[in-house]
């Protein structure tokens, strides 16, 4: 099985350090299964993003959007947030 390296991008580095401790647990482990498998169930391929396609996995109310490349085994961390905020430019 082929692992994924997991980048974040600088947003999503800050989005993450403002959320609560128990929230960041909860997103580590759904990001920690990214690397096995980058499209669990439930993922969702965003209709505004196609080149690169972006995704998107539930953590209950937050939302961690991220683009797979699959020629250099990367994915990509774009944003972590709400579900009412995090869709917004």
């Amino acid at each position: 099985m082929v692992s994924y390296n997991v980048v974040f991008k600088k947003s999503a580095s800050r989005q993450l350090r403002k959320l609560s401790p128990d929230i960041v647990k909860r997103v580590a482990v759904r990001i920690d299964d990214l690397e096995n498998n980058p499209f669990p169930h439930g993922v969702e391929q965003l209709k505004v993003y196609r080149d690169p396609p972006m995704y998107r996995i539930r953590v209950g109310d937050y939302r961690i959007l991220y683009t797979v490349d699959a020629s250099t085994n990367t994915i990509t961390i774009f944003g972590i947030g709400h579900r009412r905020e995090i869709y917004r430019p």
